[in-house]
């Protein structure tokens, strides 16, 4: 009897997922994915829909396996305000969300890169126009700061999909100026949460999607 061949693996290509919970980051995402056809994404949810934290976890630790990376982002700003809701004596979403980073910085996980925005992803379309690290409280109050710059700007799903103007294609001129801006704004602990944070420059200076030149 002739003996099986044994199945050759193939080279894993560059597969990213992006884990996110909020409508504009899967929107924003979709539109990256549309304008930059080479870059092989796969956003979830397809369609956005809340998720708790522990099943946005749940779903990361799941696809790590899978994909070249996995980049989860999460907004604080609904995050801090449950926290502050909290009774004493229970457990917080603060300290819920230490837990799952602190998990996923062993070494299996490697692959996983978390990339946290306070308030929300609005201030990263911000940083795009200027450079601060002015303390929002409030999503709503980098929105209002950023209709100075993109006065027609709608959290809605038409306004971030059009055609030939959807959010990305809007912004990408001035993406190099956002990623600067960024890096000066990544997180120093999650003990202060009274400053802004953003680290989408994690997800566009990766190796990969550098060598990509989407810049």
């Amino acid at each position: 009897m002739a003996r099986k061949r044994k199945k050759i693996s193939q080279p894993k290509k560059d597969v990213f997922a992006i884990i996110a919970d909020g409508e504009t980051e899967v929107w924003y995402f979709q539109m990256l994915k549309r304008n930059e056809p080479y870059l092989q994404i796969n956003v979830e949810p397809k369609i956005p829909q809340k998720k708790r934290l522990s099943e946005q976890y749940k779903e990361v630790i799941e696809l790590a396996e899978d994909y070249t990376k996995i980049f989860w982002i999460i907004d604080l700003d609904d995050i801090i305000k449950k926290s502050n809701e909290t009774k004493k004596r229970d457990k917080t979403k603060i300290q819920e969300l230490k837990g799952y980073l602190k998990e996923l910085e062993k070494e299996k996980f490697k692959n996983v890169i978390t990339i946290l925005n306070n308030p929300c992803l609005e201030y990263w379309f911000l940083l795009h126009f200027e450079k601060t690290a002015k303390h929002f409280p409030k999503c709503s109050s980098s929105v209002k700061q950023l209709k100075k710059y993109l006065k027609d700007y709608t959290k809605n799903q038409k306004y971030f999909t059009k055609q030939n103007n959807d959010i990305y294609l809007k912004l990408k001129p001035k993406l190099s100026t956002a990623i600067k801006n960024s890096k000066s704004v990544h997180r120093k602990n999650l003990n202060d949460l009274d400053r802004a944070i953003c680290e989408m420059s994690l997800f566009f200076e990766t190796k990969e999607i550098i060598l990509k030149n989407i810049i």
